[in-house]
């Protein structure tokens, strides 16, 4: 439905990133539809524009704050659902290609329930390839305070893998290997 209804003047882009990809495609991925559905938008070799390739990604399934990288040949999201402020168990998924199709991995995070359920009280903004380390990523995650917004600040972990999956441990202190 939302989809149709802003086809002809375009779709909201709320929560978002941007991924460049090894070969130089660079891709929008923002929250859409109401926030119910991950739009994926390729853009033009300048960066400056849409190429008019994208495509819904896990539609219905409230995704916001995708945080995209790429390890290997698979791409990887960490994203967050919509509950405003408050902070919400993280979700991941992994896919071929930026377009995807992208398969649900659930929530990467690993601790105490709390932890678990609060992705250590943040909610993802990025992941950050660390240059001269390969397969090397450190999840950035906004920790978001709504009664003193100035005051928000940052939770960055080492991004792990466990079977294939990204997993997320909280770690008071920790080094790149």
């Amino acid at each position: 439905m939302f989809l149709r209804r802003d086809f002809e003047r375009g779709q909201m882009a709320r929560d978002m990133t941007l991924f460049v990809d090894t070969d130089g495609t660079a891709y929008h991925y923002h929250a859409s539809e109401e926030n119910q559905t991950l739009h994926v938008s390729e853009l033009t070799d300048d960066y400056l524009d849409f190429t008019g390739r994208y495509t819904r990604v896990l539609p219905g399934e409230a995704n916001e704050a995708p945080a995209v990288f790429k390890r290997g040949d698979k791409y990887y999201m960490i994203a967050s659902g919509c509950t405003g402020w408050d902070p919400n168990p993280a979700r991941s998924a992994v896919a071929d290609h930026p377009f995807g199709p992208w398969e649900p991995l659930g929530n990467p995070c690993r601790g105490t329930e709390e932890q678990v359920n609060t992705t250590f009280h943040s909610q993802s903004t990025y992941v950050l390839p660390v240059a001269g380390k390969e397969d090397v990523f450190i999840y950035m995650g906004d920790r978001w305070r709504p009664e003193n917004a100035i005051d928000g600040r940052y939770v960055w972990l080492p991004i792990l893998f466990e079977e294939g999956k990204p997993v997320l441990e909280w770690q008071e202190e920790w080094r790149l290997k």
